[in-house]
């Protein structure tokens, strides 16, 4: 399940709104929008998130949020690493052969380091 997927689904269940009702309010069929929440589709367009917002009846801080989980939301991502160090490349494939091994704990560390190490880059 993706982070995009993970939202919608926590909030349209939240508010006691069925699949069927939702995918219909927004134009799709209830197996397109189950297959959104199951992050087993690419990260809708800007238009079909836009789409979602408004029949959830979303505002300000949540809806910018729920742009941004869409814009992180690829289920299947590739990473080029032509170009960068043997390092880089060593460690795209490592990430992609073992990240399912990791715990929650691990991929919440692994990514708190990654953002602390790119935000001491950007404070030079």
């Amino acid at each position: 399940m993706t982070p995009f997927a993970a939202k919608i689904r926590q909030i349209r269940k939240a508010r006691g709104i069925s699949q069927k009702e939702m995918a219909a309010a927004i134009g799709v069929t209830p197996a397109y929008l189950s297959a959104l929440e199951h992050g087993h589709r690419s990260p809708p367009n800007w238009v079909m998130v836009q789409k979602i917002i408004g029949f959830l009846n979303i505002i300000w801080d949540e809806a910018d949020e729920l742009q941004r989980l869409a814009k992180q939301s690829n289920p299947r991502v590739v990473i080029d690493t032509s170009g960068l160090s043997p390092k880089a490349t060593a460690l795209a494939n490592q990430l992609s052969q073992r990240i399912g091994e990791l715990s929650e704990d691990d991929l919440a560390r692994l990514s708190e380091v990654i953002e602390e190490m790119l935000s001491r880059k950007k404070a030079w």
